[in-house]
């Protein structure tokens, strides 16, 4: 017999619907607060089922579904996460220290944006010298094309993405070239379109609001039932998928007042997994407040997070390199507020923000560069434009250089966003799917209306709705093999490899970053250990001064009218050297 069992506190009545028939659940006694079961021979893997609460005969998921082959509307399926057959069992991921990270999107990496299609890249990923991808979220969300952070059925990988079989191919694949993977999710909220959970319980409260709908229970009444929901959906990515990591989105958005907030919670059984299955298992956040609890060990007070991302360093870098000041970019432009972020991580760590009027972040004092990961674009900074435009679209081929070269030799964890390593022409734009129409206009809407603080005119923005916006962001692979992509791609794999083989660059201590700068004549030089980076953004060619010259040499130059003299390198315009010594 095979027991299934749903946590319904809110439901009088409850009955599985397997084919035709009916299923009546039983209320379980005890401790066992608003749990319902039944048992089955009929529940074999591979059978489809739905649930049926109180008086409605429009059959639901499973809050705990495992696979929707039909969508968010459809059966579920049960899933046999035993069948599948492993060969990772000697994989070991590389440390964070040593990671050069990869964000991608299923549907857009490859024509057929599958997980079994993505296989086909991964030899190519592996050359680059990437350790890790990250897969932007893969539950199950509505329609057959979006960014994922609308997903419903946080326990099923998406169906058009090929499902869980699929997804265990792909992360097996990794495993077997040597790449880990990192699975973002979304504990904040869940998408509009599909969710049936408050018919089951106090999953959502009104206490609290998000940027996109109800704020997640977690501490309000009913909350453990829902805190154990998301920690079981955590180490179900990472037991059952073998996945060696979350990127946990928004977590300024995950509101628990609670004494044991549910990071320190996720953190504590992410770590008890890892010790019991011999891991190595990260967690890392997203995070809009500049608050170093995050990444602080629970001894010292806080979350005991591996790392986070580190928007600062972005917005720093893509306003000296671009000029944009609208938006939240009115807070930076300085390469003042860069050369902190290459000591101290954080360009605000208590300073009054314009754009927030208001104070903003704490010091990041005691913290390591390898609990903060720094990129010249994410999914977010490049499809919340309005039209979706790469940097390389915004600024010259001789400043993308520049601006990969802070990227990796940066005391951070470095992450690149696919296609950015080429300079790809295809935008990443923001596309959904949604099958209701008022849903659906609520969207493009609104996607207009958050643009207004950046100036952008509505009638430039595409409708997320079209398929064109999901098209146009597919990555064109063969442009790759061409100029002016290949050359680009090449000083990326000249970086990548320069941070492989020197160790002092994956040194994430701040107090061994050295830095100067001129704002007037806009240059910066860092140096790390046995490498110098030099910067001109200035309008005129400068010469700069070379710590420790006598043994140096010129090892990765992005203009061939750069001179490296003895004490001093002369620089053009727009162009970046590298400098090793010893």
């Amino acid at each position: 017999m095979n027991i299934l069992r749903v946590w319904a506190p809110n439901a009088k009545r409850l009955a599985t619907l397997v084919g035709q028939r009916r299923l009546e659940m039983e209320k379980e006694g005890g401790e066992a607060h608003g749990w319902w079961q039944v048992s089955t021979p009929e529940l074999a893997p591979g059978t489809d089922y739905a649930f049926l609460v109180d008086d409605d005969e429009k059959p639901i998921p499973d809050p705990r579904t495992r696979s929707q082959p039909s969508g968010v509307h459809g059966a579920s399926r049960i899933v046999d996460h035993c069948a599948f057959s492993w060969t990772d069992q000697y994989f070991v991921a590389s440390a964070l220290s040593d990671a050069v990270i990869y964000e991608l999107h299923i549907g857009t990496f490859t024509p057929d944006g599958t997980f079994d299609s993505a296989i086909e890249r991964l030899n190519y990923l592996v050359e680059l010298g990437i350790t890790h991808i990250e897969l932007m979220p893969v539950a199950e969300f509505s329609g057959s094309r979006g960014w994922g952070y609308d997903g419903v059925d946080l326990f099923a990988p998406h169906h058009a993405y090929g499902g869980p079989e699929a997804l265990k191919r792909l992360v097996n694949a990794c495993h077997a070239q040597g790449l880990a993977v990192i699975l973002d999710v979304v504990y904040n909220h869940f998408g509009p379109s599909g969710n049936y959970l408050p018919l089951y319980g106090p999953y959502l409260t009104t206490r609290y609001e998000t940027p996109w709908g109800s704020a997640v229970n977690l501490d309000g009444r009913g909350s453990d039932e829902v805190r154990r929901f998301f920690c079981d959906n955590a180490i179900s990515w990472m037991r059952d998928y073998h996945i060696d990591g979350l990127r946990l989105d928004a977590v300024h958005a995950i509101l628990d007042i609670t004494p044991h907030h549910f990071l320190e919670q996720l953190a504590e059984e992410t770590a008890e997994l890892a010790q019991r299955t011999q891991r190595r298992l990260v967690l890392i956040a997203e995070d809009d407040l500049n608050d170093p609890r995050v990444v602080t060990s629970a001894e010292r007070g806080g979350y005991g997070l591996d790392a986070q991302w580190d928007e600062d360093f972005h917005h720093c870098l893509h306003t000296v390199l671009t000029g944009e000041r609208s938006g939240y970019y009115a807070d930076f432009g300085k390469l003042e507020q860069l050369a902190k972020t290459l000591r101290r991580a954080f360009a605000y760590d208590g300073q009054y923000s314009a754009y927030r009027d208001r104070r903003h972040g704490k010091s990041a004092s005691g913290l390591s560069g390898h609990n903060f990961i720094g990129c010249l674009q994410n999914h977010d900074q490049i499809g919340n434009r309005a039209k979706g435009e790469r940097i390389s679209h915004l600024i010259s081929t001789a400043r993308v250089r520049i601006g990969a070269a802070v990227v990796m030799l940066a005391p951070l964890i470095p992450m690149l966003f696919q296609g950015e390593e080429w300079a790809a022409s295809t935008p990443f734009q923001y596309f959904t799917d949604h099958q209701e129409a008022d849903l659906a206009r609520a969207v493009s809407e609104g996607r207009k209306k958050e643009f207004a603080a950046f100036g952008w005119h509505p009638e430039d923005i595409p409708d997320p709705q079209e398929t064109a916006a999901f098209q146009r962001s597919k990555l064109i692979w063969t442009e790759a093999a061409h100029e002016p992509h290949k050359s680009i791609l090449d000083w990326y794999k000249r970086l990548i490899h320069l941070r492989a083989s020197v160790h002092q660059l994956r040194d994430g201590r701040f107090n061994e970053v050295d830095v100067n700068y001129d704002e007037d004549q806009r240059w910066l030089v860092m140096s790390r250990g046995p490498i110098t980076m030099a910067i001109n953004l200035g309008e005129r060619k400068c010469h700069l001064p070379i710590p420790d010259s006598g043994s140096c040499r010129l090892l990765m130059a992005s203009d061939e009218q750069i001179v490296l003299d003895a004490g001093s390198v002369e620089l053009p315009p727009d162009s970046v050297a590298i400098i090793g010594r010893g």
